[in-house]
């Protein structure tokens, strides 16, 4: 499907004329911009998934010292999901009034406001909020992103694409590998070890503040805008497209296709948020220091790094991507299966299994852009398929956390981890079929 710039209308100079991309150019009129650009774009994506993934290790210690039962620290680990569906439906209309760049530039200020307000809560509902507080700036953030790289960088989406998903998934190790060895380092609680991931975010609040004077509120844009969703780097249609020859549609919930990518896109989110969440706890809890389970959590998020470059252009070149779907799923399969038997003895190879599991999200992405045939048909199939995943996603770490309080253990998780793999792999056959919205829909 050929690619098209439709969130902006741009008329490209000649292409020995463009030292920056020419909207930055336009817009800004310096090129030192265009750097800054450039740099605002990694910080915020390093400043992404921390919030997440540093309290994993520290789990533990949060809710021995806030008095948080297994339920609610389950509830914890569901928030990111609740927040992502939810709050990720605002950035339309923000983008709309403000531009994306402002939106992004206040996401960044809320993931701030609530790293550095968790180290003073004094209870549970108030961790839950300054958490909640952090994770909407992410989620408006994760949205318009992509909007921002094919707004700003025209003639670069893939470089920039590429450098946004490297700073997420540096960012998600990070986080994961250091919180616990910078706490005991510097002597500290909890409290400060999570906090101080509030400075990275402040560093990254800095450019955006310059780069959010761009208002950006193109109605073409602003559309564009809500319908990208978290990570996607596909094309996005102009909202005269996808009406089709008849000029209505049929609703997509009718569409099989919709829903197999539906369920194959939020059975890999509650494993992805399953294990940011409880992974460490269970790696501790099978007698691994909770800075080695830190630096495990964190190979298995880095695993996404060289795979999210391989996956998409194997699956581009297959008819049926549900091969893949199963590859993985027997990855996930083997890990978990290894988890239950020896969790510590294992642990660098069961860590290594789920990482390449845990790839099912760029597969699922990369099927979304191939399971239309227009670019309103990817737009209708992403926005359905993310925000109806995403909510499907919240009740499995709550799930993991009742089943652990409840037995004592960490068995009943872990096979309920190994049991979800199975309809996900069956939804990703089924979602990788050689079919399209249109022949449903």
């Amino acid at each position: 499907m050929p690619a098209r710039d439709d969130l902006t209308t741009l008329d490209s100079p000649p292409a020995a004329s463009r030292t920056i991309p020419e909207p930055v150019a336009r817009a800004t009129g310096s090129p030192w911009r265009g750097r800054l650009l450039v740099v605002g774009l990694l910080l915020a994506a390093l400043n992404l998934r921390p919030a997440v993934t540093s309290l994993g290790p520290l789990l533990e210690e949060v809710r021995d010292d806030l008095g948080m039962s297994g339920t609610v620290a389950g509830f914890l680990t569901s928030v990111p999901a609740v927040c992502f569906a939810l709050f990720g439906l605002t950035a339309p209309r923000l983008a709309r009034r403000w531009g994306p760049g402002a939106v992004v530039c206040a996401g960044l200020a809320a993931i701030t406001t609530g790293l550095a307000l968790r180290p003073f809560a004094g209870g549970t509902p108030a961790f839950l909020g300054a958490s909640a507080l952090a994770l909407a700036g992410i989620a408006v953030s994760n949205v318009l992103m992509p909007v921002i790289v094919k707004r700003w960088f025209p003639d670069r989406v893939g470089a920039m694409t590429g450098l946004y998903s490297m700073g997420l998934s540096l960012g998600t190790a990070a986080a994961a590998a250091a919180t616990v060895p910078m706490t005991t380092a510097l002597d500290v609680s909890w409290r400060t070890g999570l906090g101080v991931w509030a400075l990275l975010a402040a560093i990254a609040l800095v450019p955006w503040l310059f780069l959010a004077r761009d208002r950006g509120k193109d109605a073409g844009e602003a559309r564009g805008a809500g319908d990208a969703t978290a990570g996607s780097a596909t094309s996005r249609p102009s909202p005269a497209e996808g009406a089709g020859a008849g000029g209505r549609q049929r609703s997509i919930t009718r569409s099989p296709i919709a829903w197999a990518m539906a369920v194959f896109f939020g059975l890999q989110a509650t494993a992805a948020y399953i294990t940011m969440g409880w992974m460490p706890q269970i790696f501790r809890d099978a007698g691994v220091s909770a800075s080695t389970a830190g630096v495990l959590l964190a190979v298995i998020m880095a695993m996404g790094v060289p795979l999210s470059f391989v996956l998409p252009p194997i699956a581009a070149r297959l008819r049926h991507q549900g091969v893949l779907a199963v590859i993985l799923g027997v990855f996930g399969l083997s890990g978990y299966t290894g988890l239950y038997l020896a969790p510590a003895e294992g642990a660098w190879a069961w860590a290594l299994l789920l990482g390449v599991a845990n790839c099912a999200f760029p597969l699922a992405l990369t099927m979304i852009g191939m399971r239309a045939r227009t670019s309103a048909g990817v737009v209708r199939l992403s926005a359905f398929a993310q925000s109806t995943g995403y909510l499907l996603s919240i009740p499995g770490p709550l799930l993991v956390g009742v089943l652990y309080q409840h037995s004592g253990g960490w068995g009943l998780p872990i096979a309920l981890m190994a049991a979800l793999m199975v309809p996900q792999i069956v939804a990703g056959v089924l979602a990788g079929r050689n079919r399209t919205l249109e022949d449903e829909v």
